[in-house]
């Protein structure tokens, strides 16, 4: 009974150590979750959703050597009632990756794969997301089968339907980036999104390696778009590595969903962060498309010139723009001047009233070393822009 004892207090104390590793006032934000570097398992997707009663909600997963993301992935959910002031976790999902929190019809969706390039999932919760439907048919959550990638990106809802980029990981060059093909899925706004027959997947346009005079090398993590026109688009983010001068891809998707398609000559278009996750969403009152995005500020880009410019995520700049090809730098929102550790990255956000809320993956200073590198973040973090709009 003594060893148990003592074996008790050893890890209630281990516990309660982890927890006080960090000095809360020096993390920007709000600390939603935090996990050392020495874990092996870093901080990865967040998404932010708000429920009907006003409830905020938060998810992330786990990646790293000690994870289990190629296996069956965990996923965490966690609720803010008092508007992100602060967070308690609330659930724990095996077989949830890369996923995205969304509310359609007053319920919460959560939708994602199982695995690091795993089957496409949909879940469902009616109880704020305590407890979580389980996916196992094609009539209850299981979307695709097979090897899909995607990240956090926006759900989008129009014209009667929501939309959905993802990517197939099934191309023939089975490397990062050039195993990626875009692809939209969408469903009727009021149909039952565990069944698969809902989901309606455009064809997918698989890497080639001609575009940008060869130095193409993927395209990724798309977001569902509508222009001022009512045209659909999936944005992509565009990997080359031969200039830090970042770009976006734009691949037409058809009304119905169903044909996806792309004009290399006009499709790549300059984006400041394009060469890192971002989201674009539609604001009605300003009559802007904005965003949050990893910008490379000038100073930075010719110190770290034939970097990567995937690498660099130390600075989150808000940006607007009137027809999604100009886009105008508004404030820059989180910088710090270490480029190899510190970021503010995969950032989930969404507009409440006159504020723009966002979820960070966060790598940041927490006395035990830091996080292990820029992008293995080591910290969930919460934020709010106020009244994001007087920017202009």
């Amino acid at each position: 009974m003594k060893k148990i004892t003592l074996i008790l207090i050893y890890l209630i104390s281990s516990v309660s150590l982890t927890a006080q590793l960090y000095d809360d006032s020096k993390v920007p934000g709000t600390v939603v979750a935090y996990s050392p570097a020495s874990s092996g398992k870093y901080i990865g997707s967040p998404s932010l959703a708000i429920l009907p009663n006003g409830n905020y909600v938060a998810s992330h997963d786990f990646f790293g050597p000690e994870s289990n993301e190629h296996v069956k992935a965990t996923s965490k959910i966690y609720t803010s009632k008092n508007k992100g002031k602060s967070w308690s976790q609330i659930a724990e999902i095996d077989g949830a990756f890369w996923s995205k929190l969304f509310v359609n019809q007053g319920k919460l969706w959560f939708l994602g794969t199982d695995k690091h390039h795993g089957n496409t999932l949909v879940r469902l919760s009616e109880d704020g997301g305590n407890t979580w439907t389980t996916p196992s048919n094609a009539k209850n959550g299981l979307i695709l089968e097979g090897e899909y990638h995607c990240a956090p990106m926006a759900i989008l809802t129009y014209n009667g339907r929501i939309w959905r980029a993802m990517e197939s990981a099934m191309g023939p060059i089975k490397k990062w980036g050039k195993r990626y093909g875009a692809f939209m899925l969408s469903a009727p706004i009021d149909s039952d999104l565990l069944n698969a027959d809902s989901w309606t997947s455009s064809n997918i346009l698989y890497f080639d390696p001609t575009y940008l005079d060869g130095n193409f090398g993927g395209w990724l993590e798309g977001n569902a778009v509508v222009d001022k026109d009512g045209q659909m688009w999936d944005i992509l983010r565009v990997d080359d590595r031969s200039t830090l001068e970042e770009k976006a891809a734009f691949v037409k998707i058809s009304a119905d969903g169903k044909n996806a398609s792309f004009d290399f000559n006009t499709g790549f278009k300059d984006f400041p962060g394009g060469s890192k996750k971002f989201i674009i969403k539609y604001d009605e009152p300003s009559g802007l498309y904005w965003t949050l995005a990893n910008v490379i500020p000038e100073q930075i880009k010719k110190d770290n010139e034939g970097t990567n410019p995937a690498k660099i995520r130390n600075t989150l700049a808000l940006f607007s723009s009137p027809d999604l090809v100009q886009w105008n730098q508004r404030k820059v929102i989180l910088q710090h001047p270490d480029v190899s550790n510190h970021g503010f990255q995969y950032v989930d956000w969404m507009v409440k009233g006159n504020d723009i809320l966002f979820l960070s993956r966060t790598a940041y200073d927490d006395g035990v070393g830091g996080a292990h590198n820029n992008h293995d973040a080591n910290f969930l973090t919460f934020h709010r822009i106020k009244k994001f709009r007087k920017h202009l």
